[in-house]
């Protein structure tokens, strides 16, 4: 049997946080960061009061409090999918214009203990989007598709999702 690849990690810089140094399990966290959100012109959220959640080798995911989203532009997806350490997702997709962004978002409704915090939130892949911004920079998306997290300048990787990191 093949030996999962275990990778090296970037050497943090200044200023900047290495994933590797994010602990498993994950564990939420508030956030002052200022998030932005655009896509053909429209502000979709726009917050200084996320939480974002900490899990190893992954860059972090961020979840826009709803007061904070346009609201009237996501409407709920029927799909879901489970996370051991926050519960059951829902998705949301996201229309502006003729655009439907379809499962875009995602939130947890009934989060488990020590998620709490991201209830009535909503986390967004950045890559569908115009514009997703932290602190006035463009995000980049986390490698691979299937992950959420955006990474910034902030973070040091490698993050998982790029080949061969299925067994990180």
């Amino acid at each position: 049997m093949r030996q999962p690849h275990h990778p090296v990690p970037n050497p943090a810089g200044p200023g900047q946080e290495s994933v590797w140094d994010y602990p498993r399990p994950p564990r939420a966290e508030s956030t002052s960061r200022h998030i932005r959100i655009l896509h053909r012109g429209v502000v979709l959220a726009d917050t200084r009061a996320a939480w974002r959640t900490l899990e190893t080798s992954h860059p972090p995911t961020y979840y826009i409090p709803q007061g904070d989203i346009a609201m009237a532009r996501l409407v709920p997806n029927a799909g879901s999918s489970f996370c051991e350490w926050k519960g059951t997702a829902r998705y949301w997709d996201v229309i502006v214009g003729d655009a439907r962004l379809v499962g875009a978002g995602w939130s947890y409704p009934s989060p488990k203990r020590g998620f709490e915090g991201i209830a009535g939130h909503i986390a967004f892949y950045a890559a569908p989007f115009d514009e997703v911004t932290i602190d006035g920079e463009q995000v980049s998306p986390q490698p691979g598709g299937f992950y959420g997290g955006w990474v910034t300048s902030r973070e040091a990787g490698p993050f998982k999702g790029i080949p061969n990191s299925r067994f990180w």
